[in-house]
């Protein structure tokens, strides 16, 4: 059973794209917010989603970001993320997140096996890490 143990939320502010003979790349700056159960905080500047492309293949996609905010514990950490993915022909786009943390309260969120979707929002999309429970 799948359990969602964090909803990110994303505002998108820049984007940069090459279009090159051999593949295109878009580099997307963020920021954006974290405010669920276990976490809440705030995407810290310089969250960057790197999109890449090759003729005849589906985009690949790699977002970094560090989240500084309170665990579920009232105390104050930083959560980095790393998270992987690629878009599907049908526009579905599937993740593998890298979760560290300073947290003891959220430490074992290093470990778990995670799988992430995206969803489109109104100021960019909303981003769902869940864990197999």
């Amino acid at each position: 059973m799948l359990k969602e143990v964090l909803t990110v939320n994303v505002d998108i502010k820049e984007e940069y794209e090459v279009k090159g003979q051999s593949g295109s790349a878009k580099m997307i700056l963020f920021e954006g917010y974290i405010d669920c159960d276990a976490f809440k905080g705030k995407i810290m500047p310089g969250g960057v989603d790197t999109q890449r492309q090759k003729p005849g293949e589906n985009v690949t996609l790699s977002a970094r970001y560090i989240v500084e905010g309170t665990d579920n514990g009232g105390k104050e950490c930083k959560l980095f993320i790393e998270n992987n993915g690629e878009i599907l022909e049908d526009g579905t786009i599937v993740t593998k997140p890298v979760i560290y943390t300073n947290s003891e309260a959220l430490s074992y969120i290093e470990k778990a096996e995670l799988t992430g979707t995206v969803e489109a929002s109104q100021l960019g999309v909303i981003i769902h890490i869940y864990t197999n429970l």
